[in-house]
């Protein structure tokens, strides 16, 4: 075990530098898998907290078996992903907040240290974000490279679990449970319209597990977009047309022709 801390029982409460909050539902395998990425990391100043909602596949008895390695845990129905992230929200005590699901895992062992660096500035930024890792055909590791935040307004700009929000700003924030598949953006774009101080990593900060709802539902996704930026960012119902057309045709490519979509979103890291 490298870096992973041990919050002893009765040990003085401290504030860490993150919280890294994961969400499972009967996914054991990938909050292993999630749990090994975080043990590797080389900087310790971060705790765990896992929501589950209530798993039936051996998922309570593995985090009972790391219980003393958790800052907290439940395992109890809930009212879906965003249900649990909000719980998770209200357990969470970091300075920074980490939203990693069971399956994703940290880019690499050094991801958590290469962030404290910016937070350690004399001005800490309010919002992190960077690139993200995903497997794509073949097996192969291609690099998704972050838009800019400035543009929002077309949607998610990198993985939410390549974003890192300063806790203090979204004190009291919760993700929207009347969107299905988008509370994420919601949450971001609500984040964003506070912030002061938003730093780029240029690095990738997550390997992202692919399956998850945004990618199995991607035409309520689009549509709750669409409303999100109505309302968030009050942008005019032609515009809000005209970027779920472009967003269609991005999702088109990348189901017709594959190999395209890698070559002109994605950089292959090696085959």
């Amino acid at each position: 075990m490298t870096g992973f801390p041990i919050t002893a029982a009765g040990e003085a409460e401290r504030s860490r530098m993150f919280t890294i909050i994961t969400v499972c539902l009967n996914d054991c395998e990938g909050l292993a898998r999630t749990y090994r990425s975080l043990v590797l990391q080389t900087c310790s100043d971060f705790d765990w907290i896992v929501v589950d909602g209530g798993s039936q596949d051996g998922t309570p008895a593995f985090l009972a078996a790391h219980a003393s390695e958790l800052a907290w845990w439940r395992s109890a129905p809930d009212l879906g992903l965003y249900d649990a992230m909000n719980i998770g929200l209200s357990a969470a005590a970091g300075e920074y907040l980490i939203f990693l699901n069971a399956g994703d895992t940290l880019a690499a062992p050094g991801t958590l240290q290469a962030v404290a660096q910016h937070v350690r500035r004399d001005v800490p930024p309010d919002f992190i974000y960077g690139d993200a890792l995903e497997r794509g055909i073949g097996n192969r590791m291609l690099l998704k490279r972050a838009r800019s935040h400035c543009l929002k307004w077309y949607g998610m700009f990198t993985h939410h679990q390549a974003m890192v929000y300063r806790r203090a700003l979204v004190e009291g924030q919760r993700y929207d449970l009347t969107f299905k598949v988008a509370a994420d953006y919601a949450f971001t774009l609500d984040t964003l319209s506070k912030c002061a101080r938003v730093a780029r990593i240029q690095t990738p900060l997550v390997l992202f597990e692919g399956g998850g709802i945004s990618q199995a539902h991607t035409a309520l996704g689009r549509r709750e977009q669409a409303r999100i930026r109505r309302n968030r960012l009050h942008m005019s119902n032609v515009s809000c047309f005209l970027i779920m057309i472009a967003q269609y045709a991005a999702i088109s490519i990348r189901w017709a022709w594959p190999s395209v979509f890698e070559t002109w979103r994605c950089r292959r890291m090696y085959e």
